[in-house]
């Protein structure tokens, strides 16, 4: 997860994705600024926004989340495309719901495309299937 930043109040809660890279530097920046742009590029008209404390893209629901950590940025796709993408996702640490990426490595632009795209449609066919029964 996110390193924890913390002000005189506790632990920070971030209002935008701006102001969550503010708190990051070095390799860490230069990784989340690079996976925003790759998912900002598939998602277009994705709205971004702070889920859980993490920058996040949404449309009818979220999409995927991301956060940076000690030595990888986490991405949250959700565990469907983990499932989905597991061959190309095998050289890199996963868990149900989650894929570590990371920080000496760059970012699979391709690979995070795929994924996004994939939950763009999971997420279409949601809000479809829920005005239907609605």
């Amino acid at each position: 997860m996110a390193q924890e930043k913390k002000n005189s109040h506790g632990k920070i809660k971030f209002k935008s994705i701006d102001e969550y890279h503010q708190n990051f530097n070095g390799i860490s920046l230069k990784r989340l600024n690079e996976i925003r742009n790759i998912i900002k590029a598939a998602s277009p008209g994705a709205e971004e926004v702070i889920s859980y404390n993490m920058p996040a893209f949404r449309k009818n629901k979220v999409l995927v989340y991301y956060a940076a950590a000690k030595e990888h940025i986490g991405f949250y796709p959700t565990p469907n495309p983990i499932k989905v993408f597991s061959k190309e996702l095998s050289g890199y640490k996963t868990s149900k719901g989650a894929i570590q990426f990371p920080l000496d490595k760059t970012i699979p632009v391709s690979l995070v495309k795929k994924i996004v795209r994939f939950r763009i449609l999971e997420d279409a066919e949601k809000a479809k299937t829920k005005k239907g029964k609605a």
